[in-house]
């Protein structure tokens, strides 16, 4: 029965730690998901998170079995006073995916300053749904690192050796993440339609974004062990990042509230 228990409660913990590490993967999704025509939006987001946890249940499968493989050194980069670091696959990874969510957001953002008519359809070519649906997915291989490496850690010890991750483990960990992805399926649309219906948080929305790729460059940094002009990166933590999450939504309500107040003042003036 204890067993049975602490097994519900890592499941719990697990789906729980999918849910949470899995939102700025769904804000990507829904916002990268536009640049497919709008009749295959729905189709581009479920065929990208359906092929993407699948290739997260194989990624966890690959990280057990050779996660030294992923940690070993690759090469380095040693300019003293400029540039130093020991570069491993995981940290490539990293570093890349949030150089790719920097790229992104801010060409969405200068995008966004520089068109005339929001009312205008941008035109997309028929092969514009697959490369969207890559994209996604090769994000999601990004953001599943965090999240199969936490939950690794969450259920290690559950063999017969300390450290070890015994086959119960490693089937909770591949229903916490079929979950997760089920969750993420039937939340894309809803998310969406919410950020179409109000562009006010798809700047929002943007800026969070932003704020993922430097999350993403800094926890590759740290894991290079890099250096910049001698000054050694430390990785944003994840309580900063949540942090910064409500006081920029705070920011964009307050805003907004503000700015209606000045029109309807405005407005009144006139009459």
């Amino acid at each position: 029965m204890e067993n049975i228990v602490a097994t519900l409660f890592t499941l719990f913990m697990l789906i729980l730690l999918q849910a949470v590490l899995g939102f700025d993967n769904l804000l990507y999704i829904s916002l990268e998901s536009k640049r497919a025509p709008e009749k295959d939006q729905s189709k581009v987001r479920k065929w990208g998170i359906g092929i993407a946890v699948g290739l997260r249940v194989v990624l966890l499968f690959l990280l057990i079995k050779m996660i030294e493989a992923f940690q070993a050194e690759w090469f380095s980069i040693s300019w003293e006073g400029v540039v130093e670091g020991k570069f491993n696959l995981h940290s490539i990874i990293v570093l890349v995916g949030g150089v790719f969510i920097l790229y992104t957001a801010m060409k969405e953002i200068f995008h966004m300053i520089v068109v005339e008519d929001f009312q205008t359809e941008v035109k997309r070519d028929a092969s514009s749904a697959k490369s969207v649906v890559a994209k996604i997915v090769f994000m999601n291989a990004v953001f599943s690192f965090d999240s199969i490496l936490s939950a690794i850690a969450l259920v290690s010890g559950t063999g017969d050796k300390t450290g070890e991750i015994s086959t119960t483990g490693f089937w909770i960990m591949v229903v916490a993440i079929l979950t997760g992805g089920a969750l993420m399926i039937w939340l894309a649309d809803g998310v969406s339609t919410f950020l179409q219906k109000n562009r006010m948080y798809e700047v929002l929305g943007l800026f969070i974004l932003f704020v993922v790729g430097i999350l993403l460059l800094t926890e590759g940094g740290h894991l290079s062990h890099m250096k910049l002009f001698g000054s050694e990166i430390h990785a944003m933590s994840k309580t900063t990042f949540y942090f910064v999450i409500p006081v920029l939504v705070l920011t964009e309500v307050v805003q907004s509230r503000y700015k209606k107040k000045l029109l309807l003042k405005q407005q009144s003036q006139k009459a």
